[in-house]
């Protein structure tokens, strides 16, 4: 059996990568992974695919196991593995329930290595690894610290396993997209900390974007010629600058 495994497919840029990996590829199964089981059962009349909803909180070490006893169980074949279940906390770290910062941590990075780690063993020569970077993983974003952080450590271990997992036939591309606007920026408390925004992008065009890269092999999808030539000047500016500039922008001090 071959399968698609997406994760935060219940809404916003998981949801969009669900139909647009169904658009692009057939499979004998896409899972799809979430809490929310109802919005995960919506997808079974959209997709061409046949969908497996699979709810689990992958900010849990039993939601985690479970993921990982359905795999031996089953033993699949995966072709795709997108992880895009993450979630953020903006405002001022000092002030910011530890509990919540804890939980963003782990979901963006911890609950990710261990989807990859897990899935490994069932991903075969020519099959992908998808995962939800951001463009705050170029550069440490002050009063979404934990955010921002959490994301460079998806940039960086996407690009070292990538490259480890090369001779054995598995792609590994990191989605780096800029500003959307998605449930992610409400749960986030996004505009009592975020004044300044160049521009929005669709979660659809995130989606529509990392499928075009990944028939290409790219190691990092980045939507848009603005969002990019960010990208290439972050690289050359010295980073107090750089948080300077941000700074400057949200009205902090």
């Amino acid at each position: 059996m071959t399968i698609a495994v997406i994760t935060g497919a219940s809404s916003g840029i998981g949801r969009e990568l669900v139909y647009a990996a169904d658009r692009e590829y057939r499979f004998d199964e896409i899972w799809v992974i979430a809490r929310r089981a109802e919005r995960l059962e919506e997808l079974k009349g959209k997709c061409r695919n046949p969908i497996r909803p699979v709810a689990l909180d992958l900010a849990s070490d039993e939601d985690l196991a479970a993921y990982a006893a359905l795999l031996e169980r089953e033993k699949p074949e995966i072709a795709l593995l997108v992880n895009a279940a993450g979630c953020g906390v903006f405002g001022p770290f000092a002030e910011k329930e530890l509990d919540k910062l804890l939980h963003s941590a782990k979901l963006n990075a911890l609950a990710l290595t261990a989807m990859c780690h897990m899935s490994l063993p069932y991903l075969r020569s020519g099959g992908s690894i998808v995962n939800m970077g951001s463009n705050s993983s170029w550069q440490p974003v002050p009063y979404q610290a934990v955010y921002g952080a959490s994301k460079s450590y998806v940039l960086a271990l996407s690009r070292a396993i990538g490259r480890e997992l090369r001779p054995r036939g598995i792609h590994v591309m990191c989605v780096c997209p800029g500003w959307i606007k998605t449930e992610f920026q409400q749960h986030a408390s996004h505009d009592e900390y975020i004044r300044y925004v160049d521009r929005w992008y669709g979660p659809e065009e995130v989606a529509a974007q990392a499928m075009a890269d990944l028939k290409k092999k790219k190691t990092v999808s980045i939507l848009g010629a603005p969002v990019r030539r960010q990208v290439r000047l972050v690289k050359h500016l010295p980073v107090d600058m750089v948080m300077d500039i941000w700074c400057k922008q949200q009205g902090f001090e």
